[in-house]
């Protein structure tokens, strides 16, 4: 028996591609990722950062920016959720800022029925300097700063993107998550150095699914992005994963093996140290 037909088990994917600068392009290899995901029997799928558009340039992202509830990104979104009866999450989309020239980087997460269920806008914005690497996401990016968390039927989802990884206060913030959304665009040099690692450590620490959607790939742009696409039980054991190029990554998902684990071992509750 897999384990997607196990009593009480769910399956869940993540989408890994290597968007360019052409968003019908980028929207039609997103279609057909995820009605790959629905048919093998994924409840909820998430796509990577960015999966609309990377641009040529960082600002080619502003030029597609949509308001919220308006727009082909969006509404790819609500059409594609409602098509398969499944939990969507885009990874991020462009949305408009209260900056002129920037843009909220998104997250947007959509019901079996296409309705809009929660948005969270990314509170961490990345920045390198390294060697022939630069990358300064607050020129075109406008920082969010709510801490989202969604009920659904999955349980409590926190969603969060890319660079959030970082930051484990984030996910402290969230209080207790069954499943956390990281949909990111990380770059091969800071991936191969640390993806893994922070995916897995974030699982242990709150002993919750990760589901990680990335690009994976070579860009128009010259970006190279880092793949390894994953999701990780919360005993930080990595279930599924696809290095490199466009592709699924499924995976089930136990409540009940999650809640045996977090009665074994309650870290949860003996937290002592709390942000004041």
């Amino acid at each position: 028996m897999q384990a997607g037909t196990q009593p009480g088990v769910f399956r869940i994917a993540a989408v890994q591609m290597a968007s360019g600068p052409n968003v019908q392009g980028n929207l039609h290899e997103a279609a057909r990722l995820v009605a790959m995901a629905a048919e093998q029997g994924a409840k909820l799928v998430a796509l990577p950062e960015h999966f609309a558009i990377m641009g040529i340039k960082d600002r080619d992202k502003v030029a597609v920016r949509e308001a919220e509830g308006r727009g082909p990104i969006q509404q790819f979104l609500s059409d594609t959720a409602k098509k398969h009866k499944i939990w969507l999450v885009g990874g991020s989309v462009p949305l408009v800022a209260s900056v002129p020239g920037k843009v909220r980087n998104s997250c947007l997460l959509y019901d079996d029925k296409g309705e809009l269920v929660a948005r969270y806008d990314k509170i961490h914005l990345f920045g390198l300097d390294l060697g022939n690497e630069h990358f300064h996401e607050e020129t075109t990016i406008e920082p969010g700063g709510e801490v989202v968390v969604a009920n659904s039927p999955f349980g409590r989802l926190g969603l969060s993107v890319c660079y959030d990884l970082r930051f484990p206060e984030l996910y402290r913030a969230m209080k207790e998550v069954d499943i956390i959304l990281v949909p990111s665009a990380f770059t091969e040099t800071t991936g191969k150095a640390h993806w893994e690692a922070l995916v897995r450590a974030r699982a242990i620490e709150n002993l919750a699914y990760v589901l990680a959607p990335a690009q994976g790939g070579y860009h128009v742009s010259g970006r190279e992005t880092h793949g390894n696409s994953m999701i990780v039980d919360p005993w930080g054991v990595i279930l599924d994963r696809l290095q490199r190029g466009s592709g699924v990554v499924i995976a089930g998902v136990n409540p009940l093996y999650q809640a045996s684990l977090r009665k074994s071992l309650p870290a949860l509750t003996h937290r002592t140290l709390h942000r004041v």
